[in-house]
């Protein structure tokens, strides 16, 4: 009776739990079981083992084998244990010493040739180990971003053979930690190639320097999708552990790319899947994608009212818990929401041409899409209009750049971390009643404006924290009434279809 336990791991959202491959070779007619994977699973693993060690000049063990991936109660996914199987066959037919499986995880699929691959949710395997303080052993491909895990210890090949040769040695060569970062800054349009729109300016280093939400509503062709993209590039680097947290989502999707900080723009033809996260596998969604930077959704009012509904939730708690049949996992999805719409089906309502022949009945179907629970939770709404000829194609030698703003916008977000530890789109309560420090007037100036205008509480909290961010930009302690002013102007909201006149 011959036995082998081979450490690896298994995916659960970001995390990842331990996994042992058991193999046994016993007596009787030659086969091969897995206990633990799904029967189409279990084909395909046995499949690609057998043929990865009869190409690496390895020998197959003619034993009735049986593979045990325990615990039985996680789910797992069947190439990822591709090469434990493999190793744990071969220390257990002899043809591996047992000492060179200590202490090591290893993860990775294999090929008909013995090539390693990686897969998705590398990343996080690797740092669970690494933090258990074990070697990895890895595909050669893709090891380059693993290697940037401090105090990772890996051992990479580029196929099962190599592999194996850098085990029997006494002291297996590591790889070198290369100068690359895991997240790649993306270069985003400069400020000033919005022309004509310097109030949409400071709304966006006002969004940028809060963390606030922002919805703007105009005719086609204002800017707004130029905007939307702009607001990434005034954002300062996202912390330390919300870039971690990026990497690992990026990684348990199978993407390639990084972007710092990110920037999602899904169609409006998107399905609640998609958006929020599901799928067999309860992936994360776009909403999760863009932890740390800005969710753009265009055409706002195209989306269907379902799959608006379900940002509800993510926008007020900054994470969300997908659930399917076998999986639930919650991840985080602290985003920063900029959604743009038309005023109206054809988009020219309100303009001076009267170019608009939308009915009130159209108008108020084409709006209702996007409900007053999700609007509420927008904390600025701007509306926008064609800048005239003269300000599009004038060179205006004083309009702000992004390195300008996303110099206060950082000054404002230290003095913000500084006061709360958090940005003040995150305060509520009375937390965000201490950051601001209002006077007796300047609290009655804002009561006689919540009982005028009949805000809502949540409007209300909306409100301050965008006061409390002017005051930042503004370098002042206390919110002053003037501040108050302000954020209760950019609350405008598309004016009601029946008050269109015809």
């Amino acid at each position: 009776m011959h036995l082998a336990f081979v450490a690896s791991r298994t995916q659960a959202g970001l995390a990842a739990h331990p996994v042992t491959a058991e193999i046994h070779l016993g007596n009787g007619l030659p086969g091969f079981q897995i206990v633990g994977l799904s029967e189409t699973a279990t084909r395909e693993v046995r499949s690609r083992v057998k043929s990865a060690i009869a190409s690496s000049h390895l020998k197959w063990p003619d034993f009735n084998i049986t593979v045990n991936l325990a615990p039985a109660d996680h789910i797992k996914q069947g190439a990822r244990f591709d090469l434990p199987i493999a190793l744990g066959l071969l220390v257990a037919s002899g043809q591996l010493p047992p000492e060179s499986i200590d202490n090591r995880e290893f993860f990775g699929e294999l090929g008909l040739d013995g090539t390693l691959r990686s897969f998705p949710g590398a990343l996080a395997a690797v740092l669970a180990a690494t933090e258990a303080g074990r070697y990895c052993g890895i595909a050669i491909q893709g090891a380059e971003r693993l290697a940037m895990i401090e105090e990772s210890q890996l051992i990479g090949a580029p196929d099962l053979l190599t592999l194996c040769a850098h085990l029997k040695r006494a002291t297996p060569p590591l790889l070198k930690r290369a100068p690359t970062e895991l997240l790649t800054t993306t270069t985003y349009p400069d400020l000033s190639q919005l022309r004509g729109q310097s109030g949409l300016c400071h709304v966006l280093e006002v969004a940028a320097a809060g963390g606030h939400h922002l919805l703007m509503v105009g005719p086609p062709g204002v800017g707004k999708t130029l905007a939307a993209s702009v607001l990434p590039g005034l954002l300062p680097p996202p912390p330390a552990s919300v870039q971690r947290e990026t990497c690992l989502l990026y990684d348990v999707a199978g993407a390639l790319s990084y972007s710092c900080p990110p920037f999602r723009a899904p169609h409006h033809s998107s399905s609640v899947a998609s958006l929020i996260g599901g799928t067999a596998m309860a992936l994360p969604g776009e909403i999760s994608m863009a932890h740390g930077g800005v969710l753009f959704l265009d055409e706002l009012a195209e989306f269907p009212r379902a799959v608006l509904n379900q940002l509800r939730q993510p926008l007020e708690n900054g994470e969300i818990d997908v659930t399917r049949a076998a999986h639930r996992y919650r991840y985080p999805a602290r985003f920063q929401l900029v959604a743009a719409m038309n005023p109206c089906p054809c988009g020219f309502l309100g303009e001076a041409e009267g170019q608009c022949r939308c009915t009130p009945d159209i108008i108020r179907r084409y709006r209702q899409s996007v409900s007053g629970p999700l609007m509420d939770r927008i904390d600025l709404h701007v509306s926008l209009h064609k800048p005239s000829p003269r300000q599009l194609l004038t060179q205006n030698g004083a309009t702000q750049e992004s390195n300008d703003v996303k110099h206060r916008v950082a000054q404002a977000q230290c003095r913000q971390y500084a006061r709360q530890q958090c940005l003040n789109r995150e305060l509520s309560g009375d937390d965000l009643l201490e950051a601001c420090s209002l006077s007796a007037s300047t609290r009655t100036y804002l009561i006689e404006a919540v009982e005028a205008l009949g805000l809502s509480a949540r409007s209300v909290h909306r409100r301050l924290r965008v006061a409390r961010t002017l005051a930042d930009l503004s370098g002042s302690e206390p919110v002053e009434a003037s501040h108050l002013n302000t954020a209760l102007s950019l609350r405008e909201a598309p004016a009601p279809a029946d008050a269109v006149n015809y």
